[in-house]
């Protein structure tokens, strides 16, 4: 007989054993544990089905047509899970921990497995997440205006031995009109906060956590609130970089793209740049002036990163001075600064 499990428990089994995702792929898609392998036991049109004979015709219609689909699939579901399951277990949920789930466990165990089922299913796992983000944690802030390297900077800290977590990454975004391009596609808001618990839960609560300063959003996905507060109360040391200097990294980064892939991301924040910027910048995109556009687009950044810190009265944040982009060189000198204090 398949056995219950509370989120924490079920959690720490899966270092051992498979989780399995038996919701349809697109409930999947939307949001899943990470590392959770989804065996659908219905695809999405054939849940659409069982769901609908349910509201219409009740429990008993819905079983009926839902096992009608399922049985000719179960050799399938037998052989997938025995597969993965490399130590003959498997850890199950769907979205409750319902008949879906219990029914597929108990058929697992029929196959020889052993199966243990999440407790309120992947909803109980949701809250947990959620609940998660409120724990204290002790953050500290990489920041400078755009085209400081921020990124690397965090990579250099984390060579020295501190622990970081790259929001960045996490999101598959850079934060400005430019930040997908080269980046993988954005996982969903919800995808995008079980992975980031799921990196977070590898670094130790107890001692400092380096972040880059990010708005909330970071392209279409939002750090969590509870997290959010608290980055906005953690200290920021904000390294000031040459303008010119900054100029160069971003020609780097980004001159290499196409320029129809440049001008949509300069469309986007038309408004904000004012005509005047917008049309000089648009021209020096079609004449290779890379140099114009960039620092045309900088300035309008560079206004907006530091909103929030005037908003705060700069309280908490540190700045330090920097003489070139070398990011190593520049990790240390936050290090040395945050070593002081």
């Amino acid at each position: 007989m398949p056995k219950t499990l509370q989120i924490a428990d079920f959690l720490e089994l899966r270092k051992s054993h498979p989780i399995i995702d038996v919701r349809s792929p697109q409930e999947f898609l939307h949001g899943h544990i990470p590392g959770a392998i989804n065996i659908p036991l219905f695809d999405d049109a054939e849940r659409a089905i069982v769901g609908t004979l349910y509201k219409q015709k009740g429990q008993e219609k819905a079983f009926s047509a839902g096992l009608e689909i399922v049985t000719p699939k179960l050799h399938q579901f037998a052989q997938r899970a025995h597969e993965i399951a490399k130590n003959g277990v498997v850890n199950v949920h769907c979205w409750r921990g319902g008949m879906r789930s219990g029914s597929m466990a108990s058929f697992f165990e029929t196959q020889g497995l052993k199966a243990n089922l999440l407790e309120g299913g992947y909803k109980s796992y949701r809250r947990f997440v959620l609940e998660q983000f409120a724990r204290p944690l002790k953050i500290a802030i990489v920041g400078g205006e755009t085209g400081s390297g921020k990124t690397e900077i965090l990579q250099h800290i984390q060579k020295a031995g501190e622990q970081i977590l790259d929001l960045e990454k996490i999101a598959s975004h850079r934060g400005s009109s430019f930040g997908a391009l080269g980046m993988n596609k954005q996982p969903t808001v919800e995808q995008f906060e079980n992975n980031l618990l799921d990196e977070l839960n590898h670094l130790d609560s107890e001692k400092r956590i380096w972040m880059e300063d990010e708005s909330r959003s970071i392209g279409r996905v939002f750090i969590p609130a509870p997290l959010w507060e608290q980055m906005s109360l953690a200290p920021v040391y904000r390294v000031r970089i040459p303008f010119d200097v900054r100029v160069q990294r971003l020609i780097h980064d980004y001159g290499s793209f196409p320029v129809e892939v440049l001008k949509e991301a300069v469309e986007r924040i038309k408004k904000r740049l004012g005509g005047l910027d917008y049309k000089i910048a648009m021209e020096a995109l079609e004449n290779g002036d890379a140099a114009t556009v960039t620092a045309i687009t900088l300035r309008y950044y560079d206004k907006a990163y530091d909103h929030p810190h005037k908003i705060r009265n700069y309280n908490g944040v540190k700045f330090i001075d920097c003489d070139s982009g070398d990011p190593s060189e520049n990790a240390i000198k936050i290090l040395n600064f945050a070593a002081t204090e």
